[in-house]
């Protein structure tokens, strides 16, 4: 809704007003008169008009006050106009292609060349993914106040700039494919963290699958999209078996495989290889070390030494300290904990990152250095109490008990 009002209304601020006045409305009427046919686009209608209203009385009092009213182009809209536009929303309403995706028009809005990766990436998960500006925040590293402040300054570019609210042609959607892939794949990651009884915000990796198959649908061609939403089905595919019945986390290695989702990881596969044949792409090799994990029926039946040569060709394409540990993980199940954990102490710009002291403290528990372990776990419990992350949080507090314990 919030999307196909941002459309309608040529504005961020103004469709977020909007969509909170039409909701009020929809709670005073709905009770008394029951839901309408077609509620989105009730809600959509009755946005748009309070939208209009508001910016009428607006003109109003600038005209009483003697300021110079800003012309708007639909606020002059006739009455006889408006049935016709209403009747066109709700046959959009009811017959949306994929490539007329509000929510779509909206990733592309925010991802334009002319606004920084990382405030397009920023926009789109606050606006379309509607993520906190917390959970933003969590997801880059950064200060609450930075990501607040690139948020103002995006939508004030978006409106002074007049970038259009529109999917690109074909010809521009390449130099913007990058910035809307990480978007969507940000959108998925948040919701993969959530815990059981965040309902809605578990739903979000569902959002970015159904915008994976939008995006494939109009970019079949392109390599990275077919391994993204492979790599999104392969990850979710565990979605049942990643708690137990005390909303605990279970790892990877400790999961009942009977609860994985069987259709997801074949379809999940299926992708991975026809990405793979249509060229290397980070997702593509992301999302074919997955499928080996979800493949592989018991643990000690994982390829690892096929997981390590991947890991080596995801390296040279995309070096990071973050491949680099990933990489360090699947040595140490192939080479042993040692081999690995030479790698893990060797890395730099990690120690504010949750996962680099996890995998160190369990690569210490195994070569028997019990009190570092401890001390990584320690280490690891705090920062992921720091991000709210409390299934982790719990988990690694229950590793330094097993450790002390014995």
């Amino acid at each position: 809704m919030l999307a196909t009002l941002i459309r309608l209304l040529g504005s961020f601020d103004a469709a977020e007003e909007a969509t909170q006045e039409a909701f009020a409305t929809a709670l005073a009427s709905w009770s008394m008169h029951g839901l309408p046919e077609n509620p989105r686009a009730w809600l959509v209608s009755a946005g748009r008009h309070k939208a209009i209203d508001r910016l009428r009385r607006r003109e109003v009092e600038a005209r009483r006050s003697g300021e110079a009213a800003r012309v708007v182009d639909w606020i002059a809209e006739s009455e006889a106009v408006r049935p016709l536009q209403e009747a066109r929303l709700l046959a959009e309403e009811k017959a949306m292609e994929a490539v007329q995706d509000d929510r779509l028009r909206l990733i592309f809005t925010c991802c334009h060349p002319s606004l920084a990766e990382e405030t397009q990436v920023v926009l789109t998960l606050r606006t379309l993914g509607g993520l906190s500006t917390e959970a933003i925040a969590r997801a880059f590293l950064k200060p609450i106040a930075t990501v607040a402040q690139r948020l103002v300054r995006a939508k004030a570019k978006i409106r002074d700039a007049r970038i259009p609210y529109s999917v690109p042609n074909r010809k521009d959607l390449r130099e913007r494919l990058d910035a809307v892939l990480l978007v969507v794949y940000l959108v998925f990651n948040e919701g993969y963290g959530a815990e059981p009884r965040e309902t809605e915000r578990r739903a979000l990796c569902e959002e970015a699958i159904r915008l994976g198959r939008v995006l494939l649908e109009m970019l079949a061609a392109a390599p990275e999209v077919r391994g993204l939403l492979a790599l999104m089905l392969l990850q979710h595919a565990r979605a049942a078996a990643r708690f137990d019945a005390n909303e605990d986390l279970v790892l990877l290695e400790d999961q009942d495989r009977t609860l994985w989702d069987a259709g997801a990881i074949d379809e999940g596969a299926r992708l991975t290889a026809e990405s793979l044949r249509a060229g290397v792409s980070a997702y593509g090799l992301q999302a074919a070390i997955a499928a080996l994990h979800d493949q592989a029926v018991q643990t000690n039946e994982t390829d690892w030494p096929q997981i390590v040569g991947l890991y080596d060709v995801l390296l040279q394409l995309q070096p990071s300290p973050v491949v680099e540990l990933n990489r360090a993980v699947a040595i140490a199940m192939h080479r042993g904990a040692a081999a690995g954990l030479a790698i893990v102490e060797a890395l730099d710009g990690l120690e504010e990152y949750c996962p680099y002291w996890a995998a160190k403290a369990q690569m210490l528990a195994w070569i028997g250095e019990i009190e570092r372990a401890g001390e990584a776990y320690q280490r690891a419990a705090e920062l992921a109490c720091t991000v709210g992350d409390h299934a982790q949080q719990r988990f690694f507090e229950r590793r330094m008990t097993t450790l002390r314990h014995g």
